[in-house]
C-alpha cells in the first residue's frame, strides 16, 4: 500500500471513529440504591449533563394516590398491575434540551424495544373502564410530560409505566435534542421489584 493510501485510510478510520462517538450514548454507569426502610429501589444515570432517575413506587402508594383522586379500587389495582416508576429528568448541562417521550424505549431482557404507554393511550383505557373525567384529569397531570423543553437547571417528574411482569429486568433508552443534535442515554438493568 502506498504511503498516500495509508494516510487516507487512517483519516477515514479517524472520521468513522468520530462519527461513532457522536451518535453513541456517552458511557455512564447506572447507579442503584434501595431504601432500607421500604425496600423501594431507584436507578439513576447522568449522560452529557442530562440526569434521568426511575424510583419504584409501592402498591399502597399507587392505590391510595389514585383512589384519593376518584379511581375505584378495581381501577387503581388495574393500573398497579403495570411496573410504575416516578421518573425524574433534569438538565444539568449548559444548553437547552427538548425531549419527546414517544422517542423513549424500554427493552426487556432478551426482547425488542417497546414504547412507553402515552397519556392518550391511558385515557382511552380509562374511558373504556368508566373512569370519571375528574379522575382522568388527575391521572394525566401525574404522568411524566409527553414533551418538554428544559433550560439549564430545569427538571420535572411524573409517573411512567412499563407493561412487564414483576421481576422482569429492562433497560430504558431515553433521548433528547440540544443544539440541533439528538442525544441518547441508557438506564440499565431496571427491575419492577415488588
Amino acid at each position: 500500500m502506498t504511503e498516500k493510501k495509508s494516510h487516507r485510510l487512517a483519516g477515514l478510520r479517524r472520521s468513522f471513529g468520530m462519527l461513532l462517538l457522536a451518535i453513541a450514548p456517552a458511557a455512564s454507569a447506572t447507579e442503584f440504591s434501595q431504601a432500607p426502610d421500604t425496600g423501594l429501589a431507584t436507578w439513576q444515570v447522568e449522560t452529557d449533563g442530562v440526569r434521568v432517575r426511575l424510583s419504584q413506587l409501592g402498591h399502597d402508594q399507587i392505590q391510595a394516590f389514585y383512589q384519593a383522586r376518584g379511581f375505584t379500587a378495581e381501577q387503581s389495582r388495574f393500573y398497579d398491575e403495570s411496573c410504575i416508576f416516578m421518573t425524574v429528568m433534569g438538565n444539568d448541562s449548559s444548553e437547552t434540551i427538548e425531549h419527546q417521550l414517544s422517542d423513549w424505549r424500554y427493552v426487556p431482557a432478551g426482547g425488542q424495544p417497546l414504547p412507553i404507554r402515552s397519556k392518550p393511550e391511558w385515557d382511552d383505557i380509562w374511558k373504556k373502564m368508566g373512569v370519571k373525567q375528574s379522575a382522568r384529569i388527575a391521572f394525566n397531570w401525574a404522568q411524566f410530560p409527553q414533551a418538554q423543553t428544559f433550560s439549564p437547571g430545569d427538571w420535572n417528574q411524573g409517573m411512567t409505566t412499563y407493561q412487564l411482569p414483576r421481576g422482569q429486568a429492562f433497560d430504558l433508552i431515553f433521548k433528547w435534542r440540544s443544539a440541533g443534535r439528538e442525544h441518547m442515554g441508557k438506564l440499565e438493568n431496571v427491575r419492577c421489584l415488588n
